[in-house]
């Protein structure tokens, strides 16, 4: 007949102890991870980009025109949008995922009733492609995390840069620059404090 060996007490105690030290780790560690995030916000590196989730979401998420500009590549009727003649000071975050795209800055009139800029806020922030669409050759601008549809890129001797960003407000949500620290963009308040 086989016996049933039970652990000590000594062995039990243990275990007990080790599982509580476990515990108490994995609590500590979770604080601590709270309250970096916490100082990561508050300091302006909050990480504030969004997931891109999935079409279906997107589709019950986004308002009829967000979707159909950035998941179906249309274009939002000129000068009934809500940022061509926007002339507050902050910046133009990627509607579905919050990553800076646009700079009021750079932003100008390019007479095309949609928000139009010389430059991106980061070469990094955006993508170009070819777009045959409608029977015309031209540069698409896509959002480089979210993939959205942005607007086009063309040649603009008005420009500083000599190219024109012609941007689909319903692709971006402007963040006004008393707002950006709050939001997690204090890293992109350094050339509005010099215009100050």
């Amino acid at each position: 007949m086989n016996r049933i060996h039970h652990p000590s007490k000594r062995s039990a105690h243990l275990s007990l102890w080790l599982g509580l030290l476990a515990a108490i780790g994995v609590m500590a560690g979770f604080i601590h991870y709270s309250s970096t995030q916490a100082e990561k916000k508050k300091a302006g590196n909050y990480n504030y980009l969004k997931a891109v989730p999935s079409d279906s979401v997107l589709k019950s998420k986004l308002s009829e025109d967000q979707y159909r500009v950035t998941r179906q590549n249309e274009t939002e009727t000129a000068f009934r949008n809500e940022y061509w003649d926007n002339n507050r000071p902050g910046i133009y975050v990627d509607v579905i995922t919050n990553d800076p795209l646009f700079s009021s800055l750079d932003k100008f009139d390019g007479g095309t009733g949609r928000p139009t800029f010389t430059k991106p806020i980061s070469p990094d922030s955006v993508f170009q492609q070819a777009d045959a669409s409608h029977d015309m050759q031209r540069t698409e601008v896509r959002s480089k995390l979210s993939n959205s549809h942005l607007g086009h890129l063309f040649k603009d001797p008005a420009s500083p840069t000599g190219e024109r960003y012609a941007v689909n407000s319903a692709a971006m949500r402007f963040v006004p620059v008393e707002k950006m620290e709050a939001e997690g963009y204090a890293e992109y308040l350094h050339p509005f404090e010099k215009r100050e």
